[in-house]
């Protein structure tokens, strides 16, 4: 097998799974597809148990010569080694599961691509040198740091008014 993910590319299928399934019946689909995975020479890197979700818009899907309409939908997605000729073949099984309401494959990488929050530091917010501001009439001059006291009294003599 060892050999196998050497020759192999990674990708990554995400995809809708249509709402009326029941809670009971979601982990029995995902478990069908990953196994589809195995079936076709896949090898699971890592996987998202499908969640409900509601759609950004209404997607339909015929089944049985009925074309069906939903607003939400269980999505997961799953990512995996497998031989690029295969791919095919999991794409036609994948058109044809009435469960399946869309899906895309994509190659990707084996590593966690999910990107993380990065905060900045109160000192990376704070300005390097004082910023200049030029007058009507050509001359620059530096702001001077405001005072919060005095902006407060003024304000409160405002409102007396």
């Amino acid at each position: 097998m060892e050999e196998n993910i050497k020759d192999s590319k990674v990708y990554e299928v995400g995809f809708l799974l249509v709402p009326t399934l029941s809670e009971e019946e979601v982990p029995t689909v995902y478990g069908d597809m990953k196994e589809l995975v195995a079936s076709l020479g896949g090898e699971v890197i890592s996987d998202e148990m499908p969640k409900m979700t509601n759609l950004a818009y209404t997607m339909s899907k015929t089944i049985q010569n009925v074309k069906n309409k939903f607003d939400t939908a269980y999505f997961g997605w799953t990512k995996f080694f497998m031989d690029a000729d295969k791919i095919t073949d999991l794409k036609k099984k994948l058109d044809f599961d009435p469960k399946i309401i869309r899906f895309l494959i994509i190659k990707t990488v084996k590593e966690n691509t999910i990107a993380s929050k990065k905060f900045a530091s109160r000192e990376g917010l704070k300005r390097k040198a004082p910023v200049t501001v030029k007058k009507e009439d050509g001359s620059e001059e530096v702001p001077t740091e405001i005072n919060k006291e005095e902006v407060d009294k003024e304000i409160d003599a405002m409102v007396a008014e």
